[in-house]
């Protein structure tokens, strides 16, 4: 259960947030989770931790670099969790997790112990579920670290088709813009939607997101354990306006054309032309539900050589038109046109 403090108790502000950071955590992430705390504590943007505060924490108090090479330093030694509404703790590259000192786990379990909600943003799900403190509790990790998390743990299957998760005191989520979702969502319980939205509108974010809200990225039902194809989908994901064909997809991967193509009959049923149709079709499907983009632009976006070319593929696997299925979904977007994949 999400703890909820009485503001008539005390002077103490709302919400109280402390910070674990591991080695080349993800910056964005942390930047985006504190931002939300920030503007939503004072009036305006003037940052004073009044409604909220927030201190990271560190079991050394020496910088921690992140991945993007900048350092952060504690402001707190770890100490007591009770001082805390929620402990979150700020993942990042999957090679680092490993190395967080033994002080850090013993903390997230008093943490858990004394019953303070527990928050993994990005990798930091790794980290809460090697502490133990994760047992019974949903969890939420990227697409990009699925494969990675099933691998590591036997005992838990992710959630990968939202961007956040919330199981009683156990908070997590996929990271990058989901971490000011996820952020606002503690905001609105424990503060005001009023200041939730403030945080948000100043972020330029224009709503909160739902906890239920797909994930953007490569479909589960395209997860593999074989790591060419694997390095291929990312490829293909991050190359949505101008896919490549299967010989330069080929060549980035230093493999022939026809290894590449076994490889993923072999892994997933299908070419990797096709593959990379689902993935452009995917994100369609995105696009289409959450903005108000033109199906033009969004043939554009998506790697289509033209609006009729889009709107041809797209029937034949929805069996409508992008126009039709579009206004379906606004008014039903529990049907089953959604996920045809």
């Amino acid at each position: 259960m999400i703890k909820r403090q009485s503001p008539a108790a005390s002077n103490l502000p709302r919400l109280r947030v402390g910070f674990v950071l591991t080695r080349r955590f993800t910056i964005c992430a942390f930047a985006n989770f504190v931002d939300v705390l920030r503007l939503a504590a004072d009036e305006g943007d003037r940052s004073r931790p009044i409604l909220c505060s927030w201190k990271v924490l560190s079991a050394s108090m020496t910088p921690v670099v992140s991945s993007s090479g900048i350092s952060v330093q504690p402001e707190e030694p770890l100490g007591d969790p009770r001082r805390f509404d929620y402990i979150v703790v700020i993942g990042g590259l999957m090679e680092e997790l490993e190395r967080l000192s033994p002080e850090y786990t013993a903390f997230l379990q008093r943490a858990a112990a004394y019953k303070i909600p527990l928050v993994g943003v990005c990798t930091g799900a790794f980290v809460l579920h090697r502490a133990g403190v994760m047992q019974g509790h949903r969890c939420c990790v990227s697409w990009f670290h699925h494969n990675d998390f099933l691998e590591q743990f036997e005992d838990i299957t992710p959630v990968s088709d939202q961007i956040f998760v919330v199981d009683r005191g156990r908070l997590t989520c996929s990271g990058g813009t989901s971490s000011a979702h996820l952020a606002a969502f503690l905001v609105d319980r424990h503060i005001g939607h009023a200041a939730a939205q403030k945080s948000l509108a100043i972020m330029m974010i224009d709503e909160a997101m739902a906890a239920e809200r797909p994930q953007p990225g490569v479909p589960l039902e395209l997860t593999t354990d074989d790591p060419v194809v694997r390095r291929a989908l990312l490829l293909l994901h991050q190359a949505l306006e101008a896919p490549p064909n299967t010989a330069a997809l080929a060549w980035r991967l230093k493999v022939s054309p026809r290894t590449l193509e076994r490889r993923f009959a072999s892994a997933l049923g299908m070419t990797p032309f096709e593959a990379g149709k689902r993935i452009r079709l995917a994100h369609a499907e995105r696009l289409l539900r959450g903005t108000d983009r033109s199906i033009t632009r969004i043939a554009h976006e998506t790697g289509f050589s033209d609006v009729s070319h889009f709107i041809r593929v797209f029937k034949a696997v929805y069996d409508t038109t992008p126009e039709v299925w579009r206004a379906r979904e606004v008014t039903d977007p529990g049907s089953e046109a959604a996920g045809r994949f």
